[in-house]
């Protein structure tokens, strides 16, 4: 009886380990049509030439661009005609008088400038808007990027630990077949495989997720296979703090933004207080009169802006530019204050991640590795149990998993850093 009982496990074994081996090899062979090589920097120019996004956020600034001549412009002249003493026979020739005039409105000298003025730096902020949209889909893209190789590697430790307790599970039997083992340690190793197995279709969806992601900011069918992400490199930290915050200050497009935005409302104002000066309107016009001499004539018309009537009108406006300024100067400062936060803040993180990267590579990792060979030579010599084994499988894999989300980690506040600076440091270095 114990005899078919320890074929019987023996037979149980390898069908399942057959069965999940062949499940393995499809898997692989799935995930091995070994696509291209997916090239961050190549993805980059991808992003920047083809998301709507940023297709819009172009526009707009075109948009923003044409209305400077618009602001610039004279407004349209006025074509008049004028019939004095109209007959009944409503016939125009023998009106007693007939008056064709053409004006035209020009505001005080300075005020079309002006408002071209404000007009071109609110083109010029769209600009820095465009830039700062650039910026960000180069972040969200990198963070995509790395989200899918963590996926994509998640998947392979995933396979090379089901490779791992497949030898387990020959190991459990070759023991249990010389009779220097038990049933339970054979059971316990199809459990364990059963359990890896289980957990692919979860794999699997984190990957599906970060390919649709990445395909969405690159304007492609949220399905189009992609290829194989490559691993992030431990580039040395950015540049020193000090020189961060200067970078930032000179060059992150949200800054100029709001530097523009105050120069904007200091020509507003300036057009507020010109508001004050009077508008012309100039005429040319031709008589024509019925059995008297036919003549030219002219009139100039000026409005009076600073009637006491209208006067409050013009303060009110001042006063409102005014407050606009100290909004924009403000604002600028707070902008340049959480500037320097962030830059803190994410430096910092930054720092953690690499210490933890490092940590992991050089010593968690090796130390995971002996752990392992010892329990699996344990277990061979009979000097350490089967559970023994597993964990030390379990521990393992956490350990690599881990590591790759420090890796990636650390890639998404540098990546962060850059959109923050304004600058990528790759291209700086």
């Amino acid at each position: 009886m114990r005899g078919n009982r320890q074929r019987q496990c023996v037979m149980v074994a390898s069908v399942l380990v057959m069965f999940f081996s062949s499940g393995l090899s499809r898997a692989q062979d799935t995930d091995s049509v070994l696509r291209h090589k997916l090239v961050l920097p190549e993805l980059v120019q991808e992003v920047l030439a083809r998301n709507p996004e940023l297709v819009a956020a172009r526009k707009q600034w075109e948009a923003a661009t044409s209305r400077i001549t618009q602001a610039r412009s004279l407004d349209d002249p006025i074509l008049s005609v004028q019939l004095w003493n109209f007959p009944q026979s409503f016939n125009v020739t023998k009106s007693d008088n007939s008056i064709f005039g053409l004006s035209q409105n020009l505001p005080f000298p300075g005020k079309r400038a002006l408002k071209g003025d404000v007009a071109s730096r609110s083109a010029e902020m769209t600009e820095q808007a465009v830039r700062a949209k650039e910026r960000e889909l180069v972040a969200r893209l990198k963070q995509a990027y790395y989200d899918l190789f963590l996926a994509q590697k998640a998947i392979q430790i995933h396979h090379e630990q089901v490779e791992l307790s497949r030898q387990f599970v020959e190991i459990a039997n070759a023991k249990f077949r010389a009779g220097k083992g038990n049933q339970a340690d054979v059971l316990k190793a199809q459990v364990e495989l059963s359990l890896l197995f289980e957990r692919l279709p979860v794999l699997e969806q984190r990957r599906e997720t970060a390919e649709a992601m990445l395909n969405t900011l690159l304007d492609r069918d949220p399905a189009s296979p992609l290829g194989i992400a490559q691993a992030p490199s431990q580039l040395p930290l950015p540049k020193p703090l000090d020189d961060l915050h200067r970078l930032a200050l000179n060059d992150r497009p949200e800054l100029k933004a709001a530097e523009l935005d105050v120069q904007r409302s200091e020509q507003s104002r300036a057009l507020a207080q010109r508001q004050y000066y009077p508008d012309f309107n100039v005429a040319f016009q031709r008589f024509q009169n019925f059995q008297a001499n036919d003549g030219f004539g002219a009139y100039v018309a000026m409005s009076i802006p600073f009637a006491f009537w209208t006067k409050p009108k013009y303060d009110a406006g001042v006063q409102e530019a005014a407050a606009a300024v100290a909004v924009a100067q403000a604002q600028q400062h707070t902008l340049e204050n959480l500037t320097r936060f962030q830059i803190n803040d994410l430096l910092a993180k930054l720092k953690a991640t690499d210490q933890v990267a490092t940590l992991y590579r050089t010593t968690i990792l090796p130390q995971g590795v002996q752990s392992l060979e010892a329990a699996r030579v344990g277990y061979r010599a009979g000097t350490a149990g089967f559970l023994d084994l597993i964990d030390a499988q379990r521990a393992w894999r956490g350990f690599q998993l881990e590591y790759f989300k420090a890796l990636v980690e650390r890639q998404y506040r540098l990546a962060e850093l850059e959109q923050v600076v304004g600058i990528d440091f790759n291209q700086q270095s």
